[in-house]
């Protein structure tokens, strides 16, 4: 369907064919006639297909239309969109002001992280629409610069997530600030219970829109997953990137201190890496993001924030270094690749401890991730020898491995230590013969998959 067909305002189609865009994606078309019929509306759909454009379209042609066209005097807010992040607000944001640019309207972005004097200002000036954090935004209007009682239109986006992240109780205060009275809009990748709780209680007899089943994968991404211990998990990195030659690299971990190490590790043997996560300064992250959406992107390492919302164009490899803690967190990570039709790629590396992890992904995205290399071992390993076979036989062993997996890791544990003598001999001989060596694909001091490897490294690089 193409956007003439959905009866927008000529002044938002006229901004809609300025960006290059000619037909709604499936959200958009599901999404957008009944906003413009003013119902109330569920949305559910994966990260990449044009969530952002299906509330904002219908929503700049409200306001700018008819009896609701905006008035240079006394602007009050009129539009509030809630996001779970600084980015994420940053891109809808963004997002308005493209499609907007022709309606009149005015909007404006507030978040924690950076001085609320230029937001303030802002606000005082009159805005239409307003994007906003929730701790930022009930700061503001604690202090009196923030009223919420003109909103028509208030839209939740990445509502799951906000609800990860702890944010219900500053969510309950703020819609209790709205107008009852308004059309809202609720929209998330994924569709808990206490998603469809909170739907019941703050939408009016909503309209459900969802375009993908929950928890499934693009199917343009291939998916790998290598078997390697936790400790020589960032020398297979090192490798794995000189080897692939990617050029647009976005890497996960679980925390932020293991965000910062890791790229310590890999700024080491000579590859350009940051960070980006919680503890870094709005200033940081907006650098570190522009950098990677440049011509010649660092490896982008970063923890959950960045799995979900963000349109970064071109990421060829995602590499799950940690396993998330849910499977809808895994996949949100990968579908930063594979986007707007393209193919991606998209790596885990699985150490010991995470194998059940890795088996629940599987199990709700009813995918089997081929495995590309590794120590297998266990149950996983004669249910990995039969995927490369072709074989999607059931195993037995599988309902064995929960009950035996403590007593194994500490028997793992003992082998360690008795070994941990030995393995520091082997290492520092290593670094000795490698000191004055260059690598593979242009990173100093690391080897492709197909030259010589230790004994260590050849138990994770079968491929």
């Amino acid at each position: 369907m193409s956007f003439e067909g959905l009866e927008l305002s000529e002044s938002v189609l006229r901004a809609v064919r300025e960006e290059g865009y000619e037909l709604a994606t499936p959200i958009q078309k599901a999404a957008i006639p009944p906003l413009m019929a003013g119902r109330d509306l569920v949305g559910c759909a994966q990260t990449g297909t044009g969530k952002t454009a299906a509330f904002a379209l219908p929503t700049l042609h409200r306001l700018s239309s008819g009896a609701s066209r905006p008035r240079e005097q006394g602007r009050k807010v009129r539009c509030l969109v809630l996001a779970p992040t600084r980015e994420l607000a940053s891109q809808i944001g963004e997002s308005f002001r493209a499609y907007g640019r022709f309606t009149g309207l005015r909007h404006s972005v507030i978040f924690g992280g950076v001085g609320q004097h230029p937001q303030v200002k802002a606000i005082r000036q009159g805005v239409d629409i307003l994007v906003a954090t929730p701790g930022r935004l009930l700061d503001l209007m604690n202090q009196g610069y923030v009223t919420l009682d003109r909103v028509e239109v208030l839209i939740l986006d990445e509502a799951d997530q906000m609800l990860d992240m702890g944010f219900i109780h500053d969510l309950r205060r703020i819609v209790a600030r709205v107008p009852k009275q308004r059309q809202t809009l609720l929209f998330s990748a994924t569709m808990p219970p206490e998603i469809r709780r909170l739907a019941d209680e703050w939408l009016h007899q909503p309209e459900s829109v969802s375009v993908a089943p929950q928890s499934t994968t693009v199917e343009k991404i291939s998916q790998s997953v290598y078997f390697v211990e936790k400790r020589e998990k960032a020398d297979l990195l090192a490798r794995y990137l000189a080897e692939q030659g990617a050029r647009r690299t976005l890497v996960f971990t679980r925390t932020k201190h293991g965000a910062d190490k890791l790229v310590k590790n890999l700024t080491r043997v000579g590859i350009r890496a940051q960070a980006i996560h919680g503890n870094k300064s709005q200033n940081a992250r907006q650098h570190a993001l522009a950098q990677f959406r440049g011509q010649h992107p660092p490896i982008l390492v970063a923890t959950d924030i960045a799995s979900r919302g963000l349109d970064i164009d071109g990421v060829s490899h995602v590499v799950n270094f940690d396993l998330p803690l849910s499977p809808e967190i895994y996949v949100h990570r990968i579908g930063r690749t594979g986007r707007a039709g393209a193919e991606g790629i998209a790596v885990t590396f699985c150490d010991r401890e995470e194998r059940g992890m890795l088996r629940e992904i599987e199990r709700i995205t009813r995918q089997k991730i081929p495995v590309a290399g590794g120590d297998v071992g266990g149950d996983r390993g004669e249910r990995s020898d039969r995927v490369e076979r072709g074989g999607h036989q059931q195993d037995d062993r599988r309902r064995h491995f929960s009950d035996s997996r403590h007593g194994a890791s500490r028997q793992a544990d003992n082998r360690q230590g008795a070994s941990r003598q030995g393995s520091s001999r082997r290492h520092a001989s290593q670094g000795q013969s490698q000191g004055g060596g260059g690598g593979g694909g242009g990173y100093p001091h690391t080897k492709k998959f197909g030259g010589q490897r230790s004994q260590g490294q050849r138990r994770f690089s079968r491929a």
